[in-house]
């Protein structure tokens, strides 16, 4: 049985072998869109949007502080998950086979799926993701942009240690699915094999999920599976290039507000709110719910 010493160690944790892999690829993106700069440049196009130095620091601070929150979401879950499956999973499942570590996999990729379809659709959930979409550039340093509030996961992960899963190898998956999305940031690789691109999410499914155009708004919520969304309707195919960030411009890069400015706008919408009904569509509603009074309010025309 798996300690918390265990659970927290970096040779347990498939990101700590990655990072750098994380830093050369870094790298080399980097260098292959100058390149690609220089050489379109050249012939007269205009620059591709690959990186710009603040928005990039931006994004590593960002995933420095995640390192610390994912940190603490790990100590304050272990003990929930490990009592639940001790003591009220009808069944333990055996660790040591390949068939334990699939059947993991699929149902953290689908716990996974759900948990980010809810912080997309509901306002308190966006407030903690939204900062993770904040960046206009579709690189990897954007994949480094990770939320410091993933308190919501633990609701949708909680079925797992029931259904006799052991905790310490969802920590493993999860991390595995970290990996695996960090490679999905970025434009310099198109459409995959139509097989892989059914099955797998890739960089054009992700991107569709970083597109703030109309049409890719809350679309290919997928870790690593993109079955899920086919599955169940919010997949989308990569038709253009999408318009990355937010839907409204963010004009700092100060990392607390881009972390918690969002439920800094919530608080004053309930302070504001004249109902319980106003105070609900605020918390559980979707991203910018207002009271209908206000929305028309807002479609009339100034005089």
């Amino acid at each position: 049985m798996y300690d918390l010493d265990q659970v927290l160690s970096l040779q347990h944790n498939p990101v700590a072998f990655a990072i750098p892999f994380f830093v050369l690829t870094i790298v080399l993106e980097i260098a292959a869109l100058t390149w690609l700069d220089d050489d379109g440049v050249a012939r007269g196009e205009k620059p591709r949007t690959g990186y710009l130095s603040r928005d990039f620091w931006t994004s590593l601070s960002m995933g420095l502080g995640s390192i610390f929150w994912l940190t603490v979401f790990k100590v304050a879950t272990f003990f929930l998950y490990q009592w639940v499956y001790l003591n009220v999973a009808p069944f333990r499942w055996g660790t040591d086979s390949v068939g334990y570590w699939v059947a993991a996999m699929l149902a953290l990729d689908l716990a996974f799926y759900c948990t980010h379809r809810f912080v997309h659709e509901h306002n308190i959930g966006w407030a903690a993701h939204q900062s993770h979409h904040s960046s206009e550039y579709m690189n990897f340093g954007t994949a480094l942009r990770q939320k410091w509030n993933p308190w919501f996961d633990l609701f949708f992960f909680l079925p797992l240690p029931l259904m006799g899963f052991a905790p310490w190898t969802l920590y493993v998956c999860f991390s595995i699915s970290l990996v695996w999305q960090f490679f999905t940031h970025t434009e310099l690789i198109g459409k995959l094999p139509r097989w892989f691109e059914f099955v797998f999410n890739t960089p054009s499914h992700h991107r569709v999920h970083h597109g703030s155009d109309e049409i890719y708004l809350d679309r290919n919520y997928a870790g690593i599976l993109i079955i899920w969304d086919r599955m169940f309707g919010s997949f989308q195919e990569e038709i253009q290039r999408p318009t990355y960030g937010l839907t409204y411009k963010v004009e700092t890069y100060n990392t607390l507000k881009l972390e918690y400015a969002a439920f800094g706008s919530i608080a004053r919408q309930l302070k504001a709110a004249t109902s319980w009904r106003e105070r609900w569509g605020y918390l559980w509603g979707p991203p910018g719910w207002a009271p209908e009074p206000a929305r028309e309010q807002e479609q009339q025309p100034a005089a």
